[in-house]
């Protein structure tokens, strides 16, 4: 059995239920830091698959989560043993955590670090935190909660929070280590193909056809019209309990899962100072030429 080089752990998740997976040809795996357009690339995945707005079945159920422990990991691997049409799994887990198969594609998702904490931190406001630990078996917190920052004030925290990306995910070095061993996999194998959340919001179906001709998937001229509307925002929100994952009901509210999904609001919550030693805090973390690219500096992909 193949080894991973990192294990991954949250609260919720592990990378080592990765360990023995049975790729098949043709398999999807979409890697994404959190609120960065991961229910948004399942949801293209499963359009381009199936060519029809009509699912037949829920988001989750056609795309789970592997690493998530909410579900026993034999239950995952038996549903994605059932699936004859080509599987499109979520992870939240950097590649150099799950095993690299040449059968398979790796589709990594990323969004301006900014704009990923802002919706990180209206996320929290939307999850039955003790749901979660029950149906994760967390202690009960010793005390009452500590009074919660604001926005700006926990931005300015998570901009500088100094912690191991494997140990926290969701941090700033978390984000930019998930993309920056992305970034140098690119034109490997196996195949890793980048997708920016501004591009998916400035012109989808250019991003759609883009994944189609990467993914070898052929879809009839007349029918992306209907999936191109189907993968919008707007038509994602209203169809929350369908499209959202949350199988366990941990969400207070599924529609708020889809909050705004606009793209600068991080940014326009800081100072030009503190916006510069953002920029000077990531440029120590990641490569410039990625950088560039993830903040829209420059159209190079």
């Amino acid at each position: 059995m193949p080894e991973i080089p990192v294990r991954y752990r949250s609260a919720d998740e592990d990378s080592a239920r990765w360990l023995g997976f049975p790729f098949r040809q043709g398999d999807i795996v979409i890697s994404t830091r959190s609120k960065s357009g991961t229910t948004w690339v399942q949801m293209i995945c499963a359009l381009l698959v199936f060519q029809t707005p009509d699912l037949p079945a829920s988001l989750s159920q056609l795309s789970p989560w592997l690493d998530w422990l909410i579900t026993p990991r034999a239950e995952v691997y038996a549903q994605l043993a059932a699936q004859e049409h080509r599987r499109f799994v979520k992870t939240h887990t950097p590649l150099d955590g799950i095993p690299l198969d040449s059968r398979a594609t790796y589709i990594v998702v990323a969004r301006h670090p900014l704009d990923m904490a802002v919706s990180l931190y209206h996320q929290g406001d939307n999850l039955d935190r003790e749901r979660l630990r029950r149906l994760t078996g967390q202690p009960e917190p010793d005390g009452p909660p500590s009074p919660r920052p604001t926005l700006r004030e926990w931005l300015r925290a998570w901009i500088d929070r100094d912690v191991s990306p494997a140990e926290e995910m969701d941090s700033l070095p978390g984000v930019l280590w998930h993309l920056s061993d992305a970034w140098n996999r690119r034109g490997g194998e196996p195949r890793v193909l980048l997708v920016h959340y501004d591009d998916l919001s400035s012109d989808l179906e250019g991003e759609m056809r883009r994944l189609a001709t990467v993914l070898g998937i052929s879809v009839p001229g007349e029918t992306w019209s209907s999936l191109v509307k189907a993968a919008t925002f707007e038509h994602m929100r209203v169809n929350a309990d369908r499209i959202v994952p949350d199988p366990s009901r941990v969400l207070k509210d599924r529609a708020a899962f889809f909050r705004r999904g606009a793209s600068g609001s991080g940014s326009a919550l800081l100072t030009d100072h503190e916006l510069a030693h953002y920029h000077a805090r990531s440029a120590q973390m990641a490569p410039a030429d990625l950088l560039a690219w993830l903040h829209r500096e420059n159209l190079a992909r």
